[in-house]
């Protein structure tokens, strides 16, 4: 039986996986954003479009009983006015004289009906006119929206296309070495970005080393450390390794030097030590162990 794998947490989010995590969280929301906003826009759209035709039909009416009506009193005007007409020819000078005037009275009344009406229908046009420009200006807002969210996504996708392709050379140009117990050690990291690179790559567990001289050991993983020495100028470095209560003396070590032992839990793969940095009593790189732990 193979126990579970034993999966160390990192101390410190990575940059490359805080970027990597982001760009697509931002590229997700984005697209979702995008996506509710065209729903959006189709249902304003059609909202627009059912409300328009809405208004124009009740105008249609309105307009169809208004003119039906005002045309019925211009046709009754209308037929005053002939009766008034053939009247005064029938009549006496004076009384043909305000027939006549009757008439006239009446063919103005009937002009400024038909005035009325006309102004009427320009202004029902004009209303309609008007609803529809709205209609177009909202359709304008909605798309310029649409296209501000579509052009954040085009950003969002061109930035995680870069740092894909930023952690793809990052992974070309990590290097293999050779460790101090003579096994060949499979890729290593000479620094954070790389170290990220190995993460993403997801084949070992790494865990972040700060290690300066304490008179305990200290606990990183399942193994403990002590600094013994430090030597900057020549990039060394002493160290006391504590596994399955074992101690193992590593004297001497480079900088990026993958530093091998092997554990209980490890089985014929080594654990690997790798510092990238050696300061004045102080050393700082990474601890890779092997994701599959040993049938025991």
């Amino acid at each position: 039986m193979t126990p579970t794998p034993y999966n160390e947490p990192s101390r410190h989010s990575g940059l490359v996986t805080a970027l990597m995590g982001g760009a697509i969280i931002a590229l997700i929301g984005a697209n979702i954003y995008l996506y509710s906003q065209i729903d959006h826009m189709r249902t304003d759209l059609a909202t627009n479009h059912e409300k328009v035709m809405t208004e124009i039909s009740n105008l249609r009416d309105a307009s169809s009983v208004n003119t039906a009506s005002q045309m019925r009193h211009i046709d009754t005007l209308k037929e005053e006015l002939a009766a008034a007409r053939s009247a005064a020819q029938r009549e006496s000078s004076q009384a043909k004289a305000e027939s006549l005037a009757h008439a006239d009275q009446i063919a103005r009344q009937i002009k400024d009906e038909e005035a009325k009406v006309n102004q009427q229908v320009s202004s029902e046009i004009s209303d309609v006119k008007q609803t529809a420009n709205q209609q177009s200006q909202q359709t304008a807002q909605v798309a310029a929206k649409v296209a501000d969210v579509a052009t954040d996504v085009g950003s969002v996708k061109t930035d995680v296309a870069h740092t894909q392709a930023e952690l793809t050379k990052t992974i070309n140009d990590l290097k293999s070495a050779q460790g101090d117990l003579g096994v060949q050690s499979g890729l290593i990291a000479t620094n954070h970005t790389e170290l990220e690179a190995l993460r993403m790559r997801g084949e070992r567990n790494y865990t972040d080393i700060k290690l300066g001289k304490t008179k305990q050991p200290v606990r990183f993983a399942d193994i403990t450390l002590k600094l013994v020495s430090v030597n900057p100028k020549k990039n060394l470095y002493s160290v006391d390794v504590v596994a399955d209560d074992k101690l193992t003396v590593k004297k001497d070590k480079n900088l990026n030097e993958p530093v091998q032992f092997y554990t209980a839990k490890g089985g014929h793969t080594p654990y690997e030590l790798v510092i990238n940095q050696i300061g004045k009593d102080q050393i700082v790189g990474y601890l890779s162990t092997p994701k599959v732990e040993a049938s025991r």
